[in-house]
């Protein structure tokens, strides 16, 4: 199996906490940057998804933090789509060290929302083999 799509990212001073470490909510806008880089990787940009009339939504997050993170840094942040049917669809996530060692584990449970309904699309995967011209970042 080949490695999942990732970006890099150095840590930032100013995304630290008062012990010194990456605050756990910046653990968050890691996870989302890396989700729109791999969307946009995939052919499948927001500008693309807000012409179609729909916008990704994460419903559910977990973060399972391994190791502390300190400014100066440099960190891959993967990201793995997950499909199974139905309106929602997992993304897979890893906040790693330039070493390999992981960091952080992220899960999320998303959707795709239709933006005039404001309900889930019934077949994200469908739309996103629609809008993608690369449908192997997006595991599909």
């Amino acid at each position: 199996m080949s490695e999942p799509f990732s970006v890099r990212v150095t840590v930032r001073g100013y995304e630290t906490d008062t012990q010194g470490h990456l605050n756990q909510a910046v653990y968050l806008n890691y996870a989302e940057h890396a989700r729109w880089s791999l969307l946009s990787a995939a052919g499948a940009d927001q500008a693309r998804l807000v012409a179609r009339g729909v916008g990704p939504v994460v419903l559910e997050t977990t973060v399972r933090y391994r190791r502390e993170l300190l400014a100066g840094e440099e960190v891959d942040i993967t990201c793995a789509f997950e499909w199974g049917g139905g309106k929602t669809f997992r993304i897979l996530q890893e906040v790693r060290r330039a070493d390999g060692t992981v960091a952080a584990e992220i899960t999320a449970v998303g959707g795709l929302l239709d933006l005039e309904k404001r309900k889930l699309v019934a077949d994200p995967r469908r739309v996103f083999e629609e809008l993608a011209s690369d449908l192997d970042v997006l595991g599909l």
